[in-house]
């Protein structure tokens, strides 16, 4: 086999790797577990939702990606490298994002200035400026309402700024909870657009937790049912949106 030939297989296989493999993976608030040794991997530039009702433990598997308030065991890849165990602002600067539930944005800073802290974790600052017109090309709504504070936008605008935010960062892996919680279907679609885009044109890898499981499986390409802390179901996002136990529970037909 020739030089080329090696690297080419080389980067076939690193591209053919997961971005994101979870084994046995616990989690607990004090003396009350969660996640009962979940196992799922995630494709590089693919979009994984996880779905379940309420308590399922969707969020929580968030948190226990990015550290966040949970007590953990088991094992976190991020392309390789073991990421469990981890300060939040380490796997922060590894390349993971995490837009919360309630959004979580400064409500007494302009909506540029919450940009510009989702910069924080960089030191290419020359590009920052760059990059806001990268975010503002997505939102163009939050451009003309830059200089305005974020506790005076709607519901919609305060979640497209905690997505832009996040992809100040430079993510490769998007962490998504409850995108379109509170918000009109209007806005719930011109938002899953725009996630679709940035998944397309950024190469950023998205795992989205959603109670809407059709505008869920309608973006994802693969899925993850929780019921009670464990995975019950999982494969394609088409195959799962024409599974009699998922449409019933989750799709309304």
């Amino acid at each position: 086999m020739s030089a080329d030939e090696r690297r080419a297989a080389a980067q076939a296989a690193a591209h053919a790797a997961p971005l994101l493999a979870v084994r046995d993976l616990v989690a607990s608030y004090g003396p009350t577990r969660v996640l009962h040794g979940i196992h799922f991997e995630m494709a590089r530039g693919s979009v994984t939702a996880l779905l379940g009702a309420n308590g399922a433990g969707k969020t929580t598997t968030l948190r226990a990606l990015c550290s966040m308030t949970v007590r953990t065991s088991g094992e976190i890849r991020l392309d390789g490298e073991r990421i469990d165990g981890r300060a939040t602002e380490d796997v922060a600067r590894l390349g993971v994002a995490h837009v919360p539930d309630g959004r979580g944005t400064f409500l007494g800073l302009t909506t540029e200035e919450n940009l510009r802290l989702g910069a924080w974790i960089r030191r290419d600052r020359h590009a920052v400026a760059a990059d806001l017109d990268r975010v503002y090309g997505y939102f163009p709504r939050l451009r003309e309402r830059r200089k305005q504070q974020a506790g005076t936008l709607s519901g919609g605008e305060q979640q497209m700024l905690a997505v832009a935010r996040a992809l100040m960062s430079r993510p490769r892996l998007l962490l998504l909870d409850e995108p379109s919680f509170g918000l009109a279907p209007r806005v719930v679609r011109e938002i899953f657009a725009i996630m679709r885009r940035i998944n397309e044109d950024e190469d950023v890898s998205i795992l989205l937790v959603e109670q809407n499981a059709s505008m869920a499986l309608e973006l994802a390409d693969h899925a993850y049912l929780l019921e009670t802390g464990r995975i019950v179901l999982a494969g394609r996002a088409d195959d799962l949106r024409r599974d009699d136990t998922v449409r019933r529970a989750y799709l309304g037909n």
